[in-house]
């Protein structure tokens, strides 16, 4: 095993599913809307679709999932929103134990990595302890970093150095393994890291963006590669 290697990881697709588990939480806080004067802007599917765009403006950093329950609540009429977000919270968080599971392989992967020595972290554009617990729930128990402890969200490069900071180790000895060609593979190359796109959906990667060192569409395979004695140059 090459010395000084390091593994950053992606959760949502590439650690575990959560099957749509904020969505979930914000459809669930519907009944206190209506209890507190407010009402639903429409369909299912309606608010399914607003509930994701909101939470993809989240995710992308745009603001803080506290913020995205203010205005969830406030669009559907509510004029005191700020009860909701502890609730919101405590919704999200009963929910992973039923719903969060790990992506096939990943137990096996992450107890070869352990076996091996590797020091491994998550970086996730998220909350924490949500986050957290995804994490555990993937069957890591290694050092989680959320974008709302760090205060800056992926792809940008300095979310990239505060992992590469926890690691301990140089920028080109760290792979970073993720689903999202933006933000997980030209944002780590960016940062200077290695990336690793993991692509088990066996999709096309866009054009335009930095390429990753390396694509698995078997997350175990992830293994073989970081061990593999071209990790230092």
């Amino acid at each position: 095993m090459p010395a000084g290697c390091a593994v950053g990881f992606d959760i949502d697709h590439t650690l575990a599913i959560d099957n749509k588990l904020e969505r979930i939480a914000f459809l669930r806080l519907l009944p206190a809307i209506d209890a507190a004067g407010g009402s639903a802007l429409g369909t299912l599917d309606q608010e399914t679709s607003a509930i994701d765009t909101l939470l993809e403006r989240q995710r992308s950093g745009a603001f803080s999932i506290d913020e995205a329950v203010r205005r969830y609540v406030s669009e559907r009429g509510v004029t005191d929103p700020y009860p909701f977000v502890h609730r919101f919270r405590e919704i999200a968080l009963s929910l992973v134990d039923q719903i969060v599971v790990p992506l096939s392989g990943v137990p096996r992967l992450l107890a070869q990595m352990r076996s091996h020595g590797l020091a491994a972290a998550v970086l996730s554009n998220g909350w924490s302890p949500l986050q957290q617990r995804k994490a555990e729930r993937a069957g890591f128990d290694g050092p989680v970093l959320a974008s709302s402890d760090i205060g800056i969200s992926k792809p940008d490069a300095q979310a990239f150095a505060a992992l590469v900071e926890r690691l301990a180790v140089p920028a080109e000895c760290v792979w970073y393994v993720g689903d999202n060609p933006r933000a997980d593979v030209a944002g780590a190359k960016h940062a200077g890291l290695r990336a690793i796109w993991y692509n088990a959906e066996n999709r096309s990667y866009p054009e335009g963006l930095a390429q990753p060192d390396a694509v698995v569409t078997d997350i175990c395979d992830v293994l073989e590669i970081v061990t593999a004695p071209a990790v230092v140059s």
